[in-house]
């Protein structure tokens, strides 16, 4: 699984849909107005329907309602991750850091911004995956220090997506570029994607 679902099973449904679609259009057109449609109307009907379909599915707010749905029969369809998470990072000396983050997550993009109280960080690459039927969500980032006079550092996770019941856990060990290992653990809270979780 890649980017949540397979992209070459996406590109066939929006080809399919815009080829039915663009059929049944003409069908239609020429019953009720009579009148005989060229090919090249046919065409724009065509590129019109691949656009408004692709724009549908693509679309965050109605993908993830697409998504909510297709979770239903396939349980086992990677989870929606969006929201907000709060945890922790335990470092290698055993020092804990309270961190949030918010996820904003579509059917082929994922991005985490996470935040402590002297760091903050943006996604440089995200894939969420399945492995040996577990869900896992590999995470690069770029973290800038609150102190101008620390260097940038990019680091790397590898999250276990944890379905809880309810509750969505990830957690995963951590490596950076200062060569630094640690761990995160962070647990969802809220739905809500546009919410404020900086800390400065």
């Amino acid at each position: 699984m890649f980017r949540i679902i397979r992209f070459d099973f996406l590109l066939r449904t929006v080809v399919l849909l815009s080829i039915l679609i663009a059929v049944a259009s003409y069908v239609l057109l020429q019953e009720f107005t009579a009148t005989d449609i060229g090919i090249f109307k046919l065409t724009t009907i065509s590129a019109a329907a691949s656009s408004v379909i692709m724009l549908i599915l693509l679309s965050p707010f109605i993908s993830r309602k697409i998504w909510y749905v297709a979770r239903v029969f396939k349980k086992d369809l990677f989870p929606d991750l969006n929201g907000v998470w709060v945890g922790q990072i335990t470092t290698e000396d055993n020092k804990v850091f309270e961190v949030r983050a918010i996820i904003r997550q579509a059917l082929l993009i994922t991005e985490i911004d996470m935040h402590g109280e002297t760091v903050k960080s943006v996604t440089l690459e995200t894939t969420p995956t399945i492995e040996l039927n577990q869900k896992k969500l590999y995470y690069v980032y770029r973290s800038t220090p609150k102190n101008p006079s620390w260097a940038d550092y990019v680091g790397s996770t590898i999250f276990d997506v944890i379905e809880d019941g309810s509750a969505l856990k990830l957690s995963g060990k951590y490596y950076t570029d200062r060569k630094s290992v640690g761990r995160i653990s962070i647990k969802r809270v809220s739905n809500d994607i546009n919410a404020d979780v900086s800390y400065y």
